[in-house]
Formats: C-alpha cells, structure tokens, sequence
C-alpha cells in the first residue's frame, strides 16, 4: 500500500504536527508500507514564522494557491492519502475520487471561531479560514479523531456520520523513559538552568486553552503555602509574552520562575524526570501529550478535570479544576507532601503511559486505511 501523507507548512511552526507525521512516516515505513510526505513549500513566504502579519498572507498564498498545483500531481501515486491535520481539510475539494481521511487533533479553533469559547475572539479573516477547513471536513470520507472529546466536538459541529468517524489516541512519538535524577538534573545546568531546589513544570504554548495565566496563579499559591516558597515553576515550550511577563511581576513571583524555549524531546525526558510534578491546567484540548509523556517518564500529573486531560492521565493522574487556583493549589501541595501518594502516581503513570503504543497507533492506522480502499470499491 502506498500512503501520502499532507503534513503542515513548516513556518507555520506547528510543533506537536510534525511530530505526529514523523511517527506516521516512521512506524508505516518500519512496516513496509510505501510513504511519501508531502507539505506547501514556503515559497512566498520566507520568513521563519508565518503566523502575524505580510507572513501569514504570503503563506496563505503558499498553502491554498500554489500547493494545490502540487497535490494534483501526487494523487494518482498513492492508494490511499492521509491528511495528518485536519486545519488542512481545505485539500479534501482535490481528493473527491481518491481515497482519503483526516485526522482531527481538535477542533478548538473551529469553535472559537462559531462563538463557543468567549475566552477567544476570532476575527473576521479567521473565521472564514474555519469556515472552509469545517467545509472540508465535511466533504471527507473518513475522520480519525484523538480523543473521544474531539469526536464528540466533530458529531456536534459537522455533518459526518459516526460511522465514518473514530478515535485512535495518540501514541508516544520518542522514547520517554526516566532517568536517575541526579543525572537530569546535571544535564539541565549544562545549558544555564539553575535547579537547586525542587520545581514544578508545565509543557506548551501561550495558547488561551493552556491556560498559563491560570498556571502562575495557581503557582503563586503553591509557593505561598508553608513548606513551598522554594519551589521553582519551569515553564517549557513557547517563550512567555509580555503579558505572562507583566502578570509575573504583579503576581511577584519572579525568581521562581524559569523558562527553558523550545525543548527538544531529549530535553523534556530530562525535565520529566527531575521534576517533582507536572501542572497542565488546561480549558481545553485535544488530547494532551505532555501528560503521557510524563508519566512515562515517572512524573506526577495534576491536571484539569476535563476531557481529554482525564482521557489522556487516566486513573493514575490527580485532577483540579482550574477555575478554582487557590483549591487546585491546595490539592497539588497536599498531594506532594504525602510521599507515598506520589510514589503511587509514579507507578500507575508508567501503567497507564504504556496505553500510547506507537506501534499499537499504526496498527489501528492500517486498519483505517484498509476500511477507506473499501468505501472506493
């Protein structure tokens, strides 16, 4: 079987993408099939980002102008195409006679731009672009979602039937194991970070749906509780905006607060395993891959009692709700004061980490693949 894979425009700098059409390219090859990546060349658009403003409309161009001249010449190689993102559902239009699926790692920006999040405005330009990516949804033959909650969110939103809908989680895209911690802990000074004393960390972007106004305000409370004004909060990923900064200052909790930008996945085991927890206070999301990569890792887990926080953390995870920081900090403190309970954690998360099988996402993948040749026949 030969697969086509329609992966992200690169200054778009989807991270968590690439990573997700790296382990498709790799675990599909391992198994013989025939892959081929194809994305938009960034041809207009030479920037490193293209994100904000001339960028994102030379981009535009690249994506919806130029690109589509490139798919028309690849369709008729692969058996079946795999749109890896479905924010590139735009491409379904091209892809009627061929067989063909999405896969739907959330549809937040979708509903943002319908109104559903007031916690997000979406302006006018943005919510013609949602409009034509839910138009592609919609024209497409098969959708695999992450979670269940982003099937739910699909059912709602779309017009597909559920039988043409289903949910494989997302595995493990790099070999997360712990490591002894001291040892981590020496490989974090290597590149400036100063950890001599315990830390709490949080993985991801500036994102509304993050929640990082959220996290700080639960941190300050952590660190205002007796037996915690010590503890540090790393702060991994996107670098922090000027308002997380203004908010630092207000909040005075500056030096406790380190930023490590754009962690590679060596760099995350490390922080993983010498971390005491990981916080993922998040509103929403479509699945939560830092949560499982924790865990893999022997990291605690305290994160929002929403789905797919609690899909992704299982049983072995302790859930707050966000919306409530001086009880989520509360819980978090009570939690790591009890050394037993968190050693309990350690064991249950390397349990429940070993549910995201890359192997066992490719293998259902396949059987995906084999059901879409079957609507075409």
């Amino acid at each position: 079987m030969r697969i086509l894979l329609v992966a992200n425009y690169l200054p778009d700098r989807q991270q968590s993408m690439l990573h997700i059409v790296k382990m498709f390219e790799a675990g599909l090859k391992k198994v013989g099939y025939e892959v081929h990546v194809i994305r938009p060349d960034p041809v207009f658009c030479q920037f490193q980002q293209s994100t904000r403003g001339f960028a994102k409309w030379l981009g535009y161009i690249d994506k919806l102008v130029l690109f589509p001249c490139r798919i028309k010449k690849e369709i008729e190689w692969a058996d079946v195409i795999h749109i890896c993102d479905h924010s590139n559902a735009v491409y379904t239009k091209y892809f009627q006679k061929a067989p063909h699926l999405i896969t739907c790692c959330d549809l937040l920006a979708i509903r943002s731009a319908l109104g559903e999040f007031k916690e997000n405005h979406t302006r006018w330009m943005g919510r013609q672009l949602q409009k034509l990516i839910l138009e592609g949804i919609n024209k497409s033959q098969y959708v695999v979602c992450i979670s269940k909650t982003t099937k739910k969110d699909l059912l709602h939103i779309s017009n597909l039937k559920e039988e043409n809908i289903s949910v494989i989680y997302l595995g493990l895209n790099y070999s997360y194991e712990p490591m002894e911690r001291s040892e981590a802990r020496n490989y974090l000074k290597s590149f400036g970070m100063k950890i001599d004393s315990p830390f709490i960390l949080h993985v991801g972007k500036n994102n509304w749906y993050k929640n990082r106004k959220g996290l700080l305000v639960i941190f300050k409370h952590i660190i205002d509780t007796k037996g915690f004004k010590d503890y540090k909060l790393v702060l991994a990923g996107e670098a922090l905006s000027k308002e997380l900064h203004i908010l630092i200052d207000q909040l005075k909790i500056k030096r406790n607060i380190e930023e490590i930008i754009l962690p590679k996945n060596e760099d995350l085991k490390m922080l993983y395993s010498a971390a005491d927890a990981i916080i993922y206070p998040s509103i929403a999301e479509g699945f939560g891959w830092p949560i499982i990569e924790a865990q893999a890792c022997g990291c605690p887990v305290f994160a929002s009692n929403r789905a797919p926080m609690t899909e992704a953390g299982g049983k072995a995870a302790i859930y707050f709700d966000p919306d409530k920081p001086e009880e989520a900090a509360y819980i978090i403190c009570e939690a790591l004061k009890d050394k037993g309970k968190t050693e309990k954690m350690r064991r249950e998360g390397f349990e429940n980490a070993k549910r995201f099988s890359a192997e066992e996402v490719i293998n259902q993948y396949i059987e995906v693949y084999k059901k879409v040749l079957a609507l075409k026949t």
